[in-house]
């Protein structure tokens, strides 16, 4: 049965713009109208009355392994998280540990608004685990892009570094085949790249990307790199483009940074993550100078809350916060006015989300043909009300509270404030028990 949401302040982050009041009609897994009034017909109707709908949202870079370890590293800096997560915590890790963390993390993702989530997945030393993992996204129902890793310990006594290990092809092939056409899920390659892996690891994961026709992401930062000519190197075999996606960015010098822009390579910022662990400040400022924008990602719920709109408001207020400084130093006054809209902040986490994961045709705004995925956030609570600016209203006062209801691909996961996913009781306490025997096996708790 078709569904028709009725009477809400619609911002489509499309062509067709913010409509105060407004029908979304739906059928299947697809927006078919929008519409100031669409005749309901055979539709079940929804009363959206009071309430604002956005675009679903997309957290384009997370480790949902770690739900499990939620606040453990939140005093952590990341030569601390490199020590205590990759070379400890996650060594005990089990594939029950994985299903168990993706699954709540994903969940949590739904339930704050995400839509779309890009994992990040590199704690899984065997393909139980990747199956696991993957198995936990599968069950709550959000749109996902599994980005396969590899695992980084300290390596034992005779044994090949991690940074020496090339990506195993086959068992991405394996994971490409077995969900190929899917219509939820894709399947991506986290790659360590030449700031993390020798030139032949490198050359190895970025050519398997390519002839894939994957997407590869990789960390970029975080102390010197192993391969300094890496990207040159890359560049010169012409593996640069489009499908490759940095996240972080903080090594990269403005000459690197215009180049990669101009290849249509695509940038992912962890804003709140990167200032707490001491990355530096996040890339947005240097990429709006070329005419481009990052996605944003939560990266650690280790660390930090997995709500993006949270994420959007901190990464803009760091940037503005950043422009009006330099704005002062310069003269002597304060801006007449700010860099970035709040628009512009909330495409952060829709539209560049769609556009890393190649998937703004069908995600990141909403429009007929598209899939509908959307919140839906009541404006009428305490803390919204009164609405001047939709989207500024989005941005800078919603939170976790004012989710009313969420959809992915037509089916609803969220409604009326609550999350439709069974016995969340049980799974909450697996979680729990996962958690408690990963920090004791590693001493980290009694």
């Amino acid at each position: 049965m078709p569904t028709l949401i009725r009477g809400a302040t619609v911002i489509t982050m499309d062509q067709q713009g913010d409509l105060p009041s407004a029908d979304i009609l739906v059928k299947d897994d697809r927006i078919v109208e929008i519409a100031p009034v669409i005749s309901a017909g055979d539709a079940e109707v929804v009363d959206a009355t009071g309430c604002i709908v956005i675009p679903g949202l997309v957290n384009a870079h997370m480790h949902t392994w770690q739900t499990a370890l939620r606040g453990v590293a939140a005093n952590w800096t990341l030569l601390e998280y490199f020590r205590k997560m990759h070379a400890g915590l996650a060594t005990a890790f089990g594939a029950d540990d994985l299903f168990i963390a993706t699954r709540m993390g994903a969940l949590n993702q739904l339930n704050c608004g995400t839509t779309t989530l890009a994992d990040w997945c590199h704690n899984n030393p065997t393909p139980a685990h990747n199956d696991a993992a993957i198995e936990g996204l599968l069950t709550t129902g959000i749109r996902a892009a599994f980005f396969h890793g590899t695992p980084k310990p300290d390596p034992a006594p005779g044994q090949t570094p991690f940074w020496e290990v090339r990506h195993p092809r086959a068992e991405v092939e394996r994971l490409v085949k077995a969900h190929q056409g899917h219509p939820l899920l894709s399947i991506h390659a986290a790659v360590l790249g030449p700031h993390y892996s020798t030139l032949d690891v490198t050359m190895h994961d970025f050519r398997m990307a390519r002839e894939l026709g994957l997407i590869a992401s990789l960390h970029q930062g975080g102390g010197a790199a192993r391969t300094p000519d890496g990207w040159q190197r890359l560049e010169a075999e012409g593996l640069l483009g489009p499908n490759i996606n940095i996240v972080h960015g903080h090594a990269l010098d403005d000459v690197q940074l215009k180049r990669f822009c101009d290849l249509g390579m695509s940038f992912s910022a962890a804003a709140e993550s990167e200032m707490s662990q001491g990355h530096g400040h996040p890339l947005t400022g240097r990429l709006r100078q070329f005419g481009r924008s990052p996605s944003l990602g939560v990266d650690l719920e280790s660390v930090l809350s997995g709500d993006m709109l949270t994420q959007a408001r901190i990464a803009l207020g760091i940037q503005r916060s950043l422009d009006n400084v330099a704005f002062r130093e310069q003269h002597g006054t304060i801006p007449p006015t700010s860099t970035i809209t709040t628009r512009e902040a909330l495409s952060w986490v829709t539209i560049e989300g769609a556009r890393m994961l190649q998937q703004q045709d069908r995600i990141g705004s909403l429009a007929p043909g598209k899939q509908a995925d959307l919140v839906v956030i009541r404006a009428s609570d305490l803390n919204m009300q009164p609405v001047h600016d939709a989207v500024s209203s989005v941005v800078m006062q919603a939170s976790l509270a004012n989710i009313d209801s969420v959809m992915v691909a037509g089916q609803w996961k969220k409604r009326g404030g609550k999350m439709l996913a069974g016995d969340l009781a049980s799974d909450l306490e697996k979680l729990r028990r996962s958690g408690r025997k990963i920090t004791q096996a590693m001493g980290l708790s009694a």
